[in-house]
């Protein structure tokens, strides 16, 4: 009976090392980094990395990243257009730039999956993009009389550009508290799509992305919307460079002007981005 017992005890022991391991936590394994880009990227990949630790004044600490965003919704994002132009809209137009932005956002994530498979440990292999609302100054900008979009006329913000109401924005609201939002939480918008007349070049961050309305309308037949795809890259939390380039890379999407859609090594500091980031979210 004892060697029985002592028996018992040495595979309970066992099993309960096994479980103690490094990597479990609260009873969820945590995914293995599977971190392997080419090995031409590798040094210009650091570089970057190196770069961004030394010049992001709170890198680790900033908690609105598209990112955060895409994990906080659980797998999708939400948009607002904000419609700064007196140019009309019809419904026909309005659809073609939805059908636009969703493609084009789809593009950076298409980056993060491998053979139909989230990159080291990314949880989403899809992610929808769901257009909650435009914003005009006057409501007769916009041609069609349907609900599909929540419209927000004469809502301005400080310098008198209109956008969708601030209390369902994630910008305003990163506690995730949209109470005071018309339409709740479902209703909320986590970017803008601010497409501003004459507007020249592009901006982007957190709070989504700007750029030209001529600009934009007239690339809505084009494979790759560049500049909406290099201002996503900000939103991602990616850089610019316009005063060095990695080793060996001349020419990629976000070094503005040498590339017209998203490269391998665009595709690789995404999935750097990620790696860096994703032990917030217990992965």
């Amino acid at each position: 009976m004892r060697r029985h017992l002592a028996r018992l005890v040495t595979v309970l022991a066992v099993l309960a090392a096994a479980f103690a391991t490094p990597g479990m936590a609260s009873g969820r394994a945590q995914a293995a980094d599977e971190w392997n880009p080419p090995a031409h990227l590798v040094q210009p990949l650091n570089e970057v990395w190196n770069h961004v630790e030394s010049t992001y004044g709170n890198l680790y600490g900033f908690r609105n990243y598209g990112w955060d965003q895409v994990m906080a919704n659980r797998g999708s994002v939400n948009y607002c257009v904000r419609w700064e132009s007196d140019a009309p809209v019809s419904a026909a137009l309005r659809d073609r730039i939805h059908g636009a932005l969703k493609k084009q956002f789809g593009k950076w994530m298409s980056a993060m999956v491998v053979n139909g498979k989230g990159h080291n440990a990314w949880p989403y292999t899809t992610v929808p993009v769901n257009i909650v609302g435009w914003a005009v100054k006057n409501r007769s900008t916009l041609q069609w009389t349907d609900n599909s979009v929540d419209i927000y006329a004469g809502v301005l913000d400080s310098g008198g550009s209109p956008q969708c109401a601030p209390d369902c924005g994630r910008f305003f609201h990163q506690d995730g508290d949209y109470s005071r939002c018309p339409g709740g939480a479902a209703r909320h918008y986590d970017q803008s799509l601010w497409l501003t007349k004459g507007f020249q070049g592009g901006a982007g961050g957190d709070w989504g992305q700007r750029m030209g309305q001529e600009y934009f309308t007239g690339a809505l037949g084009q494979e790759n919307i560049h500049i909406y795809l290099h201002e996503v890259g900000h939103t991602f939390g990616l850089d610019d460079f316009y005063d060095w380039s990695p080793t060996g890379q001349c020419c990629f999407l976000m070094k503005a002007g040498s590339a017209a859609q998203i490269t391998e090594f665009d595709t690789w500091m995404l999935r750097d981005f990620w790696r860096h980031l994703k032990s917030r979210y217990g992965l």
